[in-house]
């Protein structure tokens, strides 16, 4: 809608300085034409010099007798000074516009061009504009006739045509008195902008609200789903056709991805099932083995596949519906995963902590404290973590001084079964969940997990979780 105005404001500017443009040149036509017939008439033949005198005798008779009788105006009020001073004409030997005065040379142009069609030779044509205050003949003519004298008459403006006779024997000179521009132009215009911007957004705001209101609709249940994607909530649908069948598509493909999430759930609480009972079994059986050394090879690479499959599982399980959040102090809880490697002696130490009271899943979030714990010791010798505030957020950070990981590495270094060492031993680096694990869990509080290596040497790794 705002663009919309803006255009519709644009185009009614452009149209406004069209009409004026166009009302501007009709005058200007107008006016030229009527000097050129007023001119025309006065110059057409012998018998406009007769004509010119016996009409200024007439006047100079009635004013006269005015005079000489003392005859009042009379109670209806003079004629407007412009309806009197509607055409002058006079003939001069000199050119009455001087050197200083503006010259007009379209109005020029636009005049000779009238006397050409008429096949009228002229010699010069010179034309002005000035106040009728400053014209000598205008001052002149009002002293005559008092009754011109009216309040203002000083400030019109008077258009002076200057035409040369082709002899060049004398300058013919019309004056006029020039129109006054509309005064509700501007207003007209405002107004029917006014009344086309009611009407058109009045309409546009019922066909965009029946748009708008199922899309807003639509866009909160596509954010809610994101977070809980195995949680189907079916939309009313509503709005314009093309709206109601795109609401139609969401909540089958809703429901066809929470079925998806479901069976996959399933399928691994299976696999869970189906491979621990075994798994069991058989680390009963190895006990039998004589040889101590295949023995304890043997129950390491169970227990290896069984803290896969449970990685596997936890992975599975992050961001399902039913994890319960608490409000703990997430500096003890930090402590608290540090206090376990140092019992285990692990090179682990507190840099950083604070008091800091969040409502988070404490099992999940310890799950991937201890992930980037151990991932620090294993590839970086030691760990240094701290947990601070840092304007809305909540970081927890975890130091080591190994190696790193190369940039261009380390976006592929959150996906599944991705490790920086090539074995699978457990000893020197496990099945490559760890990390994957804690960016679903932090992904899973509303935060995100970041990588990045440390000017210093090193790799840092950060839980960046929103205060609230």
């Amino acid at each position: 809608m705002l663009v919309l105005a803006l255009g519709l404001m644009v185009g009614q500017a452009i149209s406004a300085i069209l009409l004026y443009q166009a009302a501007e040149q009709r005058r200007e036509t107008a006016l030229v034409s009527s000097v050129a017939f007023r001119l025309v008439t006065e110059m057409d033949g012998p018998r406009s010099e007769e004509r010119r005198a016996r009409r200024e005798a007439r006047r100079a008779e009635r004013r006269a007798a005015r005079r000489e009788l003392g005859a009042p105006v009379g109670d209806r009020p003079p004629p407007p000074f412009a309806r009197r001073l509607r055409f002058s004409v006079e003939q001069t030997d000199v050119l009455p516009i001087t050197v200083d005065e503006d010259r007009f040379p379209d109005y020029e142009t636009a005049l000779r061009e009238v006397f050409t069609q008429q096949d009228i030779v002229v010699g010069s044509i010179a034309i002005t504009k000035r106040l009728a205050g400053n014209d000598p003949f205008v001052r002149k003519m009002v002293d005559e006739r008092p009754r011109l004298n009216g309040p203002g008459w000083q400030d019109r403006e008077v258009l002076v045509a200057a035409v040369q006779r082709a002899d060049e024997t004398g300058w013919m000179i019309a004056r006029t008195t020039l129109p006054k521009a509309p005064r509700n132009a501007l207003s007209s215009i405002m107004l029917q902008t006014l009344l086309i911007f009611a009407i058109l957004f009045a309409l546009l705001y019922f066909v965009l609200r029946r748009i708008t209101r199922p899309l807003a609709k639509l866009t909160t249940r596509v954010a809610d789903f994101s977070r809980q994607p195995d949680q189907a909530i079916a939309l009313e649908e509503s709005g314009p056709g093309d709206m109601r069948r795109l609401i139609a598509a969401h909540n089958a493909m809703e429901t066809r991805i929470a079925a998806l999430l479901d069976e996959k759930d399933v399928m691994l609480g299976a696999i869970g099932h189906d491979l621990k009972t075994p798994l069991a079994a058989l680390r009963v059986r190895i006990e039998s083995v004589p040889d101590e050394t295949q023995r304890d090879r043997m129950a390491d690479s169970i227990d290896d596949i069984s803290t896969t499959l449970d990685d596997i599982l936890s992975l599975a399980r992050v961001g399902k519906a039913g994890g319960v959040s608490e409000n703990v102090d997430l500096g003890a809880l930090t402590s608290g995963v540090v206090e376990e490697f140092e019992d285990l002696g692990q090179p682990v130490r507190i840099v950083q902590t604070s008091r800091l009271v969040a409502p988070v899943q404490v099992s999940w979030l310890k799950r991937a404290l201890r992930n980037l714990v151990s991932n620090a010791i294993r590839y970086g010798n030691e760990a240094q973590v701290s947990v601070f505030e840092e304007a809305d957020t909540i970081i927890f950070t975890v130091d080591d001084t190994g190696p790193g990981i190369p940039d261009s590495a380390i976006e592929a270094m959150m996906e599944p079964f991705t490790r920086g060492e090539g074995s699978r031993n457990r000893a020197t680096g496990g099945a490559g969940l760890g990390l994957t694990l804690a960016r679903a869990i932090a992904e899973q509080h509303g935060g995100t997990l970041l990588l990045f290596n440390r000017n210093e040497g090193g790799l840092r790794a950060q839980i960046v979780l929103p205060k609230s």
